[in-house]
């Protein structure tokens, strides 16, 4: 019988590194101690049980984690909002004076007003949300599914894009399974999970006058359905400059994270083969997780090791076969590339199924919520003047990584096809909050009044210092940290619908 490597098995759980070669040499050594571990009598011997034993916890783990990606990502967002602003259906955190980078969540917008709550429809019932007029917002379920609403024609969106159209209204969350008689003068969403996300929005015109598009935010009242007189007063705590991790966790607390939503949610929650997987690394609904100290350092493993391959999946081109890419011959992504006007969404539901084909696309899926959070008709919409057009650049024009200490330009051709307006915004590569680069806000948009070209273009210029004379259409950044670029056009018009305009990529200056 072949001597068994106990050096093997560290390797096998992400212990240790037991092999001083190539990757590839040191990659394939790993896989030929799992094909090769000792037999005794035509049986696993009972060092390779142990071997194969830790190495499927810490498979089954690492993929757990990677299918709970929308889970882990609202489940960051709600923990860590409420560990600093408290919880409750009446807490609804406003960044007042903007979203800064001290705020550490995925991707977010500097350039509007934020406000997000996070409610529980199994333990307080049906609840009232009272959408003040020029609102934008989304009621998600706790995958960040849109909520359906009171027809095919409005799934999770409120405000300008639901029924309501941006004059306000009275929506009504239901729990899962609700079949009581529902009172008129609602409109209806009914929330497959007990859990409930609620992500709003309010735009301001001026950057040096917000307070109008706070007051919209501050309009907004949750209460019980039936209990508007006994329900706890709205708080509106003002959540800018304010140290908050709202970022999903990233090491083998995500797991307890699961276990106490499992714990609060409807069985629904996931099919049968999902909370089997959950089962099979313990995380059980009513029963106790307590991982022995063996089982937790394998779990702990298994969750970094997810959460940085979620960044590998998050920084491709393609995903699930299908090209990322907003133009053939540019660097910038968008995950509803191939959508049109007809058909937004193009060959995903905005579920992540493959309408054609019937699964989920799980790639696709991880490289959403690896670096951003919610989705709606509204955002896709490709009707001009409506929702917003996103595109990401995680590279240069020649495919090469941005840098914090390279400098760059990027131009935009004259006559930006945006009704609303436009921004560029800088994250963090290591985790997609706001670039934290010593600026007040890591943005830089129409509303600054950048300088143009004689022609109409506009050059933005990233990078640790400002080229001479382009201080106001410059975004430093910082060197050591990389990071990517997002470029958001709000109210697209047809020019981006169409895509007959376009931005350059960027390109070196350095």
């Amino acid at each position: 019988m072949k001597r068994f490597d106990r050096t093997a098995l560290l390797t096998c759980v992400g212990l240790a590194s037991a092999v001083v070669a190539s990757p590839t040499l040191a990659q394939m050594e790993r896989y030929d101690a799992l094909a090769n571990a000792p037999m005794a009598e035509n049986r696993p011997a009972p060092e390779t049980a142990k071997l194969l034993k830790d190495e499927l916890l810490f498979q089954r783990a690492t993929q757990a984690y990677l299918w709970a990606m929308p889970l882990l990502n609202t489940l960051g967002m709600k923990n860590g909002s409420e560990k600093v602003f408290g919880s409750g259906y009446n807490i609804l955190p406003v960044w007042k004076k903007r979203l800064d980078a001290k705020t550490l969540v995925t991707t977010p917008n500097s350039d509007v007003i934020y406000a997000m709550s996070y409610l529980d429809v199994g333990k307080d019932g049906p609840l009232v949300f009272e959408a003040a007029p020029g609102l934008q917002g989304i009621l998600l379920d706790m995958w960040q599914r849109p909520i359906p609403g009171p027809s095919q024609n409005f799934l999770g969106d409120v405000g300008f894009f639901g029924p309501d159209k941006g004059k306000g209204g009275k929506y009504l969350i239901l729990p899962p399974g609700y079949d009581k008689p529902v009172p008129d003068g609602y409109f209806v969403y009914r929330s497959a999970t007990n859990n409930v996300f609620v992500f709003l929005r309010s735009f301001y015109q001026e950057p040096s006058d917000l307070t109008p598009a706070v007051k919209v935010m501050e309009a907004t009242k949750i209460y019980p359905l039936g209990g508007e007189a006994s329900a706890r007063s709205m708080q509106f705590p003002d959540a800018s400059g304010v140290s908050a991790n709202m970022l999903p966790p990233g090491d083998g607390g995500a797991f307890d994270q699961l276990k106490q939503l499992v714990d609060s949610e409807v069985p629904s929650l996931a099919s049968a083969d999902g909370l089997g997987m959950l089962a099979s690394i313990g995380i059980v609904k009513g029963q106790p997780f307590d991982p022995d100290a063996n089982t937790r350092a394998i779990l702990d493993r298994a969750a970094k090791t997810a959460y940085k391959t979620s960044r590998v999946i998050g920084r491709e081109e393609n995903a699930g076969g299908r090209s990322l890419r907003v133009y053939p011959d540019r660097r910038w992504l968008n995950p509803f590339a191939d959508g049109t006007p007809l058909n937004p969404s193009g060959a995903l539901d905005l579920a992540w199924m493959n309408v054609a084909s019937g699964y989920t696309d799980l790639n696709a899926r991880i490289w959403m919520f690896t670096d951003y959070y919610s989705i709606s008709p509204g955002m896709v919409s490709q009707t001009p003047g409506m929702g917003a057009k996103y595109m990401i650049a995680f590279t240069d024009g020649a495919g090469v990584p941005l840098s914090g200490g390279t400098s760059y330009r990027v131009k935009l051709p004259p006559n930006v096809p945006a009704a609303n307006f436009w921004s560029v915004t800088l994250y963090e590569a290591a985790n997609a909050s706001g670039l934290a680069n010593g600026q007040p806000f890591p943005s830089l948009g129409s509303r600054d009044k950048p300088v143009q070209n004689a022609d109409g273009s506009t050059d933005l210029y990233l990078g640790p210092t400002a080229p001479q004379g382009q201080e106001r259409n410059w975004l430093r950044t910082v060197p050591g940290n990389g990071y990517f670029v997002i470029l958001r056009l709000y109210g697209p018009t047809e020019a981006a619908i169409n895509k007959s305009w376009k931005p350059d990529d960027i390109v070196k200056t350095n």
